[in-house]
């Protein structure tokens, strides 16, 4: 602590939305670009507040007073967790903060097969790898559009048990195989190149493979030969090895590609915040545990969409209004347009909210119909 004034000394990533200003009256606050957070910054510093580009290891920590780490991000691989538990280092992440920004990420990928492949959703499988936060709303995702719907997740069925299938049983049968694991290096659960070579060999020559997880679950100088020889009939990319500095063989070889900001909705940021804000309080005594970002803006153009529905299938609904909330293209467009402004594109992502913010106004909607958009997440008017 500040000997002079008692008040923690707190490093945060200048990226992080909603907390400028909300600490100043408690503690000496700095805010720092997440990637050069150096030693000698944080030499003097109680508690960090970062995201997945400061890592947070004994490089970084050895030589500081930090008691105190919170990350605005579901992942902790950017966190040795191991040397902050053995050097008293408390940690914390924001588990959850952005499953309905990635679940809105994985919608618009299937509203795109739907919208520029004529892909039939019922008629197809989905493999989801990982089903926790985020897995786990993927899989009601697919189960809602008619799919049969195939789940990995090693850990969770030693613990839980369940209807659970190795991922060679569902690489093999799936059309749509999308990844929703932390990245864990070593281990049984280890996950580093858990799609490698070899995996991708087991594929569909027909599948689609999506990774919003990490970039590092994936192979990418296999999964680029993969889709040089086409053993599968494409990939989109949110995630990558490298990133920011990534590969642009891979990139011209992806239906879809986009700067690692699938859980980049505000609604997921604006949740990520409030978490590591409420954490850092109830640690260092504050009176803001039960503090929330005051406002969380909105998309410029409407959150009224009016359709209608007469003559409309589950899948030509699901296509249309999910487009009208988040059309995935925007975000390639801008990637391949300038892939060296990765970072600054995550920086200034533009806003993107959430399906519970829009409403649509249905005209002659079925009850079949009405209960399938309530059950994806937005509200419904009939007019």
């Amino acid at each position: 602590m500040n000997s002079l004034s008692n008040r923690p000394i707190i490093i945060i990533d200048n990226k992080i939305p909603f907390i400028k200003g909300v600490l100043e009256s408690y503690a000496e606050v700095s805010y720092v670009e997440g990637s050069k957070i150096t030693s000698q910054i944080v030499s003097n510093a109680d508690a960090l507040i970062v995201r997945t580009r400061t890592r947070c290891d004994e490089s970084l920590l050895k030589n500081s007073s930090v008691k105190f780490i919170a990350t605005a991000t579901i992942g902790t691989d950017h966190i040795d967790t191991s040397y902050c538990d053995a050097n008293g280092i408390f940690w914390t992440n924001a588990a959850g903060c952005n499953s309905g920004s990635v679940y809105q990420y994985i919608a618009s990928v299937l509203a795109w097969l739907i919208r520029e492949k004529n892909c039939n959703l019922e008629a197809l499988t989905l493999g989801v790898v990982g089903s926790g936060h985020v897995g786990s709303k993927i899989v009601r995702l697919g189960q809602l559009l008619g799919m049969k719907v195939l789940v990995c997740d090693p850990p969770l069925q030693r613990t839980r048990g369940g209807d659970f299938v190795s991922l060679d049983y569902l690489l093999q049968n799936a059309d749509i195989v999308t990844l929703h694991t932390p990245l864990i290096r070593q281990g049984k659960d280890r996950t580093f190149h858990l799609i490698d070579a070899d995996k991708l060999k087991i594929l569909k020559p027909t599948s689609w493979l999506i990774n919003s997880s990490r970039g590092e679950v994936v192979d990418g100088e296999a999964l680029h030969m993969a889709l040089e020889n086409k053993l599968l009939q494409g990939a989109m990319l949110d995630v990558w090895e490298h990133e920011p500095d990534i590969s642009f063989d891979l990139l011209d070889k992806v239906d879809l590609a986009t700067p690692h900001i699938a859980g980049y909705s505000l609604d997921g940021k604006a949740t990520a915040t409030t978490m590591s804000v409420q954490a850092l309080s109830r640690f260092f005594d504050l009176p803001l545990n039960d503090w929330q970002p005051p406002v969380i803006p909105l998309p410029q153009y409407t959150i009224e969409l009016s359709m209608d529905a007469t003559d409309k299938s589950l899948t030509q609904l699901f296509a249309d209004v999910v487009w009208f909330t988040y059309a995935i293209v925007d975000d390639d467009r801008r990637l391949r347009m300038s892939v060296t402004d990765f970072e600054q594109q995550r920086g200034l992502y533009p806003v993107r909210r959430e399906f519970h913010v829009y409403t649509i106004q249905l005209k002659h909607g079925t009850r079949e119909q009405i209960d399938f958009l309530e059950g994806l997440g937005f509200k419904i008017i009939l007019c």
